[in-house]
């Protein structure tokens, strides 16, 4: 999954969701922010139809879900489809087409979603030639034709997102840095910006709204150094990352401090958290690790339920699902992970 796997809708039921051989999963808590609660059976997201590997995942500030996939066509071909989830225990509509960057042809690489401050769904992708495109849903309803962001050597994941602004920026990696196209003003096209030159690591992009004004970009370099950028200043060194692919980002109040929470499966198999005073980076931090042992594979995903505490979720390769809750008392501390 590309994007936020764990989200509370509007209801304020937390919702998970996770890819199998052909299809996408779903499955969300009977009721809102109850510790231990139970939670409703897998469904599938958006019919019968398969879809390939390679699903992309955006909530809109009005709590609505949208999720992108490749499925296969005609002749070995394939085809990008869209899903809304718009509450929790309501089955997420049925996967509509929007089309092929390329007009037709083979995967491309994996898409990346971001809704903007009036619910729509910007969907970003790879193209045959390496570079990027955009395709987002109209004000009356339907899609935009594709078109052409530019770009070159663009590495497959893409991270988009949108800002506390509403408008939707999108990064990618290639051999000169990390790449960025943003809004200047809304349902406007996403321009390019100056690339940052930083060596990057492929696939571990992460994106978070951290001000009105800026998002902060994580990435890792070749080495295994995390890093955060905001775009305008320089990469800040933050620490070793606890093991490969990107972090899981969450702005939270912790204590009465406005901070920023990143979780990553370590490379001892268990969940690593740190947390610092979002954008004080130089207040330092540092990895916890918490819970049992997972296997290679496994994805970390951090949320806040209906009263506000943080949710760690961890999901497994073969769709095992745990998760931990943020104790009643200051700071992080996480009650035990509980198996679902």
């Amino acid at each position: 999954m590309n994007g936020d796997w764990l989200i509370r809708g509007r209801d304020g039921r937390l919702t998970v969701y996770w890819p199998t051989q052909d299809a996408v999963l779903c499955r969300a808590e009977r009721t809102p922010g109850v510790p231990g609660g139970a939670w409703d059976p897998p469904r599938r997201v958006g019919g019968d139809q398969p879809v390939q590997r390679g699903c992309a995942i955006g909530r809109g500030a009005d709590g609505y879900a949208h999720l992108v996939a490749w499925r296969p066509t005609d002749g070995g071909e394939s085809a990008l489809v869209h899903s809304t989830h718009f509450r929790p225990l309501l089955a997420p509509l049925d996967w509509l087409p929007i089309g092929h960057p390329n007009k037709q042809g083979a995967r491309t690489g994996t898409p990346a979603v971001a809704v903007d401050a009036e619910g729509r769904a910007h969907v970003f992708v790879r193209n045959r030639g390496k570079g990027v495109h955009i395709v987002n849903q109209k004000v009356r309803g339907g899609w935009t034709a594709w078109r052409d962001l530019r770009g070159s050597k663009v590495s497959e994941d893409l991270v988009a997102v949108t800002g506390e602004s509403g408008l939707v920026e999108v990064y990618a990696t290639s051999p000169v840095g990390v790449l960025r196209w943003h809004q200047q003003e809304p349902a406007a096209r996403p321009q390019a910006a100056d690339p940052l030159a930083a060596r990057v690591e492929p696939g571990t992009l992460s994106a978070l709204p951290t001000s009105k004004e800026h998002t902060t970009l994580f990435f890792a370099d070749p080495e295994g150094m995390l890093y955060a950028w905001r775009p305008g200043g320089d990469p800040i060194a933050l620490l070793a990352a606890a093991g490969p692919g990107p972090v899981a980002t969450l702005r939270c109040d912790l204590a009465g401090h406005d901070c920023t929470v990143l979780a990553q499966r370590s490379a001892s198999g268990r969940v690593a958290f740190a947390a610092y005073p979002t954008q004080g980076e130089s207040a330092g931090l540092w990895w916890t690790e918490s819970g049992p042992q997972l296997p290679a594979g496994s994805r970390v995903a951090l949320a806040q339920d209906a009263e506000g505490r943080v949710v760690a979720a961890s999901m497994t390769p073969d769709g095992v699902l745990r998760l931990a809750r943020q104790k009643d008392e200051p700071g992080l501390a996480l009650a035990a992970w509980q198996e679902l």
